[in-house]
């Protein structure tokens, strides 16, 4: 397995993996190739890919920022993705793991993430991973 930061030359494996992420969306591939550009070059992010014997297998993007809650940087991360077919290989484990070593680089004072409210399996794995329930999420569309 290797972790390769994503560049402008992956969008397209990357957008693949986006349709799926949430399929009740529908992603119009311009401005997600804009959001995707824009989290690639920026100092407060990270987005990577892992591979796996030269396939990509899944794909972790975050963000750092500072909190009160925390009092001090906080890594989120907003999204983490393997296909169906590569789930329970340990990918997903993988990942989490190298999110939390750039944030333990960056210093930041805790790893959070959100998941939705039907995604039980997902809940389950990361409270193994050592997550624990800390909030309700909520959004406002606009």
């Amino acid at each position: 397995m290797t972790f390769e930061k994503a560049t402008s030359k992956d969008f397209d494996t990357a957008y693949t993996f986006i349709q799926q992420l949430w399929s009740y969306n529908s992603y119009d591939p311009i401005k997600t190739r804009e959001v995707y550009e824009k989290i690639i070059h920026d100092k407060n992010s990270f987005f990577f890919f892992l591979k796996d014997n030269g396939e990509y297998k899944g794909f972790c993007h975050g963000d750092y920022f500072q909190t009160f809650w925390m009092c001090g940087l906080t890594c989120y991360i907003s999204s983490l993705f393997t296909c169906d077919q590569d789930r329970h290989k340990g990918y997903g484990r993988a990942m989490l793991d190298h999110a939390k070593e750039l944030a333990l680089e960056k210093n930041c004072r805790a790893v959070i993430l959100d998941s939705g409210m039907a995604r039980i399996d997902a809940h389950r794995f990361y409270e193994n991973y050592g997550f624990e329930k800390s909030c309700y999420g909520f959004e406002l569309l606009l």
